[in-house]
């Protein structure tokens, strides 16, 4: 199956917001965009997609010919691709009805482990949505990354105490899910987190913890005083906050604050294996693609997840080819333009 053949089967199934777009650049869903929707214009979900296509490559053929490598390690494992399924959450409710949150988990967090790679899955104000989403990667010998809210600290205890008994390797907070509407509306709230609130989190995950959502090197740097072991730059998806930079705007500067300090994954409009190489050049250990997932996921199921993954990797091999890169280590600065 191709990519291409997913997102023809998906249009007819994924509704009533996602449009299975051929490129999921927020154009088409702006404000409305799935997850629920979006903060003011849509105008920063836009900028993220746009921002990495003004990223260019330097092409330099002139090396020896040598077969590609594309394996990354992270936290304790060996991925086939530094690139990951990002958090989604919900997707009955914002997606179309095709999946209960159950198998959609188990046909994600499955294909993505049998495809050399890792899913982080989502979290909602269902407890159902965190259930769910624990079980199918303790159904896959913990190979996936469960994503919490930012709760309060009695209801992440009880997350954490799920997260736990799926065996996964590490876990991950969303905390730029602060700016989500619907969670302010909850008792008590959810919202932002304190350093030391932070450091308490971390101490209760007791397995690698990724904090999504830093978007400065201030941010970034309170991060690191938490003792959080990874960093995701992200805005979530543009959602939250319009007139943000873009993720490709930051992420130079927060590499350079912290990048030799702990992982650092990037997401936000990031949509073929070359908008991947040039996250990897710009410093990124790895990146988080999301909403093209659940197209996936929708438009084939298993193989449609499969084709998407084989998509992005055979493009990032062949980036890496064209500029002299063999390996991810490879991965240089220079191997990309901005003008």
């Amino acid at each position: 199956m191709e990519y291409s053949e997913v997102i023809k089967n998906a249009r007819g199934c994924i509704g009533p917001y996602c449009k299975a777009c051929n490129v999921c650049n927020g154009v088409v869903c702006k404000n409305t965009i799935p997850g629920p929707g979006g903060k003011g214009t849509g105008d920063l979900a836009i900028r993220n997609y746009r921002k990495w296509q003004e990223v260019r490559i330097n092409m330099d053929t002139l090396c020896e010919q040598k077969s590609v490598q594309t394996k990354a390690k992270l936290f304790g494992k060996t991925f086939d691709y530094p690139f990951f399924a990002g958090p989604v959450g919900a997707v009955k409710l914002h997606y179309g009805d095709k999946y209960e949150e159950q198998e959609y988990n188990d046909i994600l967090v499955s294909a993505c482990s049998k495809n050399g790679i890792a899913a982080f899955t989502g979290d909602g104000t269902d407890p159902v949505v965190m259930t769910e989403a624990t079980k199918a990667i303790q159904n896959a010998d913990g190979a996936g990354v469960p994503t919490v809210k930012p709760w309060d600290l009695g209801t992440i205890r009880e997350k954490m105490e799920l997260v736990k008994k799926s065996g996964a390797f590490a876990v991950a907070m969303d905390i730029d899910a602060a700016g989500l509407p619907f969670l302010q509306n909850l008792n008590p709230p959810a919202g932002s987190k304190s350093v030391e609130e932070l450091k308490e989190i971390v101490k209760m995950a007791e397995i690698p913890f990724i904090l999504k959502g830093i978007m400065t090197p201030g941010a970034a740097y309170k991060a690191k005083e938490a003792g959080v072991q990874g960093i995701v730059v992200s805005n979530h998806g543009g959602r939250v906050l319009d007139q943000c930079p873009s993720t490709a705007e930051v992420l130079p500067s927060i590499v350079e604050a912290v990048g030799d300090e702990m992982k650092i994954f990037v997401d936000g409009g990031i949509r073929s294996g070359v908008d991947l190489f040039k996250a990897l050049a710009l410093g990124a250990d790895g990146a988080l693609i999301a909403r093209p997932f659940v197209t996936a996921v929708y438009g084939g199921a298993a193989e449609g997840v499969a084709a998407y993954i084989r998509k992005i990797g055979e493009e990032l091999k062949d980036t890496m080819a064209m500029c002299g890169a063999f390996s991810i280590s490879e991965i240089q600065k220079d191997m990309i333009w901005k003008y």
